[in-house]
């Protein structure tokens, strides 16, 4: 099964997108948008800048675990990951990310 992005309303009423791994895991979360063109414009920024290593900010926690925020090439973040518990985790998140986010396609929840 292909990744998919999944666009949604929050219930602040913003706009939100959350990358899906073909398994169904979330693998990357953007903020909220006002807009839904805004928030379309978010899913196009990673498809565009997801093929760019550069644009993979790591880090380590506090709690000693690991996340990462996909950036654009202006440095805003598009969308941030979870928290993995491994770097060798979390470098198989940005892999992921990489590999499902160019063809995924764009599903509108309710």
């Amino acid at each position: 099964m292909a990744g998919k992005f999944e666009c949604y309303k929050d219930k602040a009423g913003e706009f939100r997108f959350r990358l899906k791994a073909g398994n169904g895991e979330i693998i990357l979360s953007s903020e909220g948008y006002k807009s839904k063109a805004s928030c379309d414009n978010g899913i196009a920024s990673v498809k565009k800048n997801c093929l760019d290593e550069k644009c993979f900010d790591k880090k380590q926690t506090d709690s000693g675990k690991y996340r990462f925020n996909l950036k654009s090439t202006n440095g805003q973040v598009i969308g941030t990951s979870q928290s993995y518990e491994s770097e060798s985790g979390c470098n198989s998140g940005i892999a992921s990310v990489t590999k499902n986010a160019p063809d995924a396609a764009v599903v509108e929840q309710d």
